[in-house]
């Protein structure tokens, strides 16, 4: 065989070589493709496409409208309005540019705006303002920045401001029930979130819904017994009751005497829940409900109930309440001044110590917690 016939021989094998396998390469990705199509293989079109979906379909919560907190007659004390929450993906933002302008819009030191921006450079998300109105958050979000995002939510607003606050309570940033009958309620007030799913792009940033998972169940309404009118009264006369007296705090219940329900409740000082950032915790406090009081005088007139039944005393029966002063074990109890012999609805207008005492220790202690019991004292009011 020439050199030349032997050159020529091997340089076939080379080419059926090549041939050869690129025919299997070529065979291999038509089964590939039949597999994919077709086949059962744990890793075939069903696989490939759940692990697209989760490069690139994301799901993002629909929020919830929180119930309404109304008075006896409808009256707004409690709703949710409307807002946006602006956040950005700063690895898109920064070097863009746009940060000095994007701190003007929101009415930011464009140093301090700056030096948070480089703090979360490493991040993808970043809260820009949280609640903003939706023409506020429209001006932002045209405004052509790169990484600039909205998220609908509902912020509360309580249109009777601090006349009714601590009673009705707070909401948190986030929207949960923080104190007050929001807190106390907040698994009725609140709903359920529902879902949706969307595409997003290789920025992070939704470019198509695919469709809503489950719908959002807003929370439910919830009135309550007060009256706003007379919450309004009783507020500004209590208000003035502190200042003529200089009293450093106060604290008022109107209740229908019929059937116990409460018709207003004010505590003073008080608070204006529409400004978050100027929140006093002191005045937070509900002083009705979570300050602990002796009694005093308020069960002098209980007293009287548990005379009158026992049939010794009526109205007219005369009490001698000298010297103005009565020994109850190592207690002294004594009246503003000595009142003399008097009736006994005498000793309940002059909220007589020794008189009330008298009665009480004539009708017996077991007779006295009868009373007592049989008026609600000692059991839950609600």
């Amino acid at each position: 065989m020439s050199v030349s016939t032997a050159k020529h021989a091997a340089y076939r094998l080379r080419v059926l070589f090549v041939a050869a396998v690129l025919a299997g390469l070529f065979g291999m990705l038509v089964f590939r493709l039949v597999q994919l199509q077709v086949g059962a293989s744990q890793y075939g079109a069903d696989f490939l496409k759940r692990q697209g979906d989760l490069r690139a379909v994301r799901s993002a919560e629909i929020p919830a409208y929180r119930g309404l907190i109304t008075d006896r007659r409808g009256s707004p004390l409690a709703v949710s309005t409307p807002v946006v929450t602006l956040w950005a993906n700063p690895q898109q933002l920064i070097g863009s540019g746009k940060e000095a302008e994007l701190a003007r819009l929101l009415n930011l030191s464009v140093d301090g705006f700056t030096a948070k921006l480089n703090r979360y450079r490493n991040k993808q998300f970043m809260y820009l303002a949280r609640h903003q109105t939706p023409s506020v958050a429209r001006i932002v979000l045209s405004s052509g920045i790169p990484g600039i995002y909205g998220k609908r939510e509902y912020r509360r607003f309580y249109p009777a401001g601090e006349v009714v606050s601590q009673l009705v309570g707070t909401t948190n940033i986030d929207g949960a029930g923080a104190s007050g009958i929001e807190m106390k309620f907040d698994d009725s007030l609140h709903g359920v979130p529902g879902k949706k799913r969307f595409i997003k792009d290789l920025h992070g940033e939704a470019i198509r819904d695919i469709g809503v998972v489950s719908e959002a169940a807003d929370g439910e309404s919830l009135q309550l017994s007060i009256d706003l009118r007379l919450q309004h009264v009783q507020h500004r006369e209590l208000l003035r009751a502190m200042k003529e007296t200089g009293a450093a705090a106060a604290s008022a219940v109107t209740v229908d005497a019929h059937t116990g329900e409460i018709l207003a409740m004010t505590n003073l000082p008080s608070f204006n829940p529409n400004r978050r950032g100027q929140l006093n915790l002191a005045a937070m406090r509900n002083r009705v409900v979570t300050d602990v009081y002796e009694p005093g005088s308020t069960v002098k007139p209980l007293t009287l109930v548990a005379a009158l039944e026992s049939g010794e005393f009526d109205i007219d029966t005369i009490i001698d309440t000298s010297p103005g002063r009565i020994k109850v074990g190592d207690k002294v109890l004594p009246d503003p001044r000595n009142y003399g012999a008097i009736t006994v609805s005498r000793v309940i207008e002059k909220s007589s110590q020794v008189g009330v005492t008298k009665m009480a220790q004539a009708v017996g202690h077991e007779n006295i917690i009868d009373v007592f019991q049989r008026f609600g004292l000692g059991s839950e009011t609600g």
